[in-house]
């Protein structure tokens, strides 16, 4: 697929579907060029996203435990050549790939395939799914939205036959927080990884902060803003390239964290004496400030930072005086 051969009926129709957020009870990829267009536009911004999720669980000192991984809902099959790529394919006993449409599956098989030739690339059967033999790493990418109850259910049976669970979807607040309830019912069963920087119950569904969501924002490569495809790509759609919110889910059975860390939730915001940021804790949720007086070059990097905004503070009272990252 290149940029000339771009299905645009076929991406507005996905578009649409995707926004619209009505659940599927079927297929919806039609051929593979339907899925070429996807993988080379939209795809790729979920890929950016989940690149991001996973440098955070690097900054954590997280790898996936051994076994089979499976993509599950795998469309294009961007989830699970993203985890492969950066763990590498020995990490993995075989690649499962499902999903409702077996063109789909047919698609991400055989790109995973030929850019991991020695790893064992399979589409999974519905045998699998129902059966009980143990997944490694269970990924989820973009569904939420778009499950019926019975596939919910199918999916919660296969978190409770995995060992390790990464779970992305967008940043918007209704998807967030559902999948915050999820998360808090994985809670016990399951150690947190990321975002979350402690085992409680998520602050954010608690009363008196509805009116916010655990999101976060991915970094772009800075290439593609010189890029006369993208540029094309983003005013057609009519989409802003530099704004990727997403949320995400990472648990894990055996996960032995660091403590005393701190999550900050959203974007700082940059007022002219100081920042103010949303901080997740195993305190809770609070606004916390930077002033500029006292710590401008970490306001700086709070202003500039593209990567995992996770730190260990050191505060007086609600103002934040010094800051470091994780330890591993």
């Amino acid at each position: 697929m290149t940029w000339s051969e771009l299905d645009w009926a076929s991406l507005d129709a996905h578009r649409e579907q995707f926004l619209g957020g009505k659940p599927c009870d079927g297929p919806y990829w039609s051929s593979e060029a339907d899925l070429a267009s996807y993988d080379l536009t939209y795809g790729e911004r979920i890929g950016w996203k989940w690149d991001a999720v996973l440098d955070e669980l690097r900054l954590r000192g997280w790898r996936p435990p051994a076994g089979p991984l499976l993509d599950w809902g795998c469309g294009s099959g961007v989830a699970g050549r993203r985890v492969v790529a950066r763990f590498g394919a020995g990490t993995f006993e075989s690649l499962s790939l499902w999903d409702h449409s077996p063109v789909a599956i047919s698609f991400a098989r055989g790109l995973a395939a030929a850019q991991f030739p020695g790893l064992a690339v399979s589409g999974a059967t519905r045998g699998e799914l129902s059966g009980s033999e143990p997944i490694g790493l269970l990924v989820v990418s973009h569904v939420l939205n778009e499950l019926p109850p019975q596939a919910l259910e199918e999916l919660r049976g296969l978190v409770d036959r995995s060992r390790a669970v990464i779970w992305t979807e967008p940043g918007s607040r209704e998807i967030s927080r559902a999948l915050g309830s999820l998360r808090d019912s994985w809670v016990g069963k399951f150690r947190v990884v990321a975002p979350c920087t402690h085992a409680n119950a998520c602050p954010i569904l608690g009363p008196g902060n509805e009116r916010h969501w655990c999101h976060h924002f991915a970094a772009p490569p800075s290439a593609i803003f010189a890029d006369s495809n993208w540029m094309k790509f983003g005013r057609r759609a009519g989409i802003d390239l530099r704004s990727l919110p997403y949320s995400f889910v990472a648990l894990d059975r055996d996960w032995d964290g660091e403590s005393g860390l701190s999550r900050i939730i959203g974007r700082p915001e940059d007022f002219k004496p100081y920042v103010r940021l949303l901080n997740c804790d195993a305190g809770g949720l609070e606004y916390l400030s930077v002033m500029k007086r006292d710590s401008r070059p970490l306001c700086k990097e709070l202003d500039r930072a593209t990567g995992p905004l996770v730190y260990r503070w050191t505060r007086n009272g609600a103002n934040i005086t010094g800051a470091s990252p994780p330890h591993r």
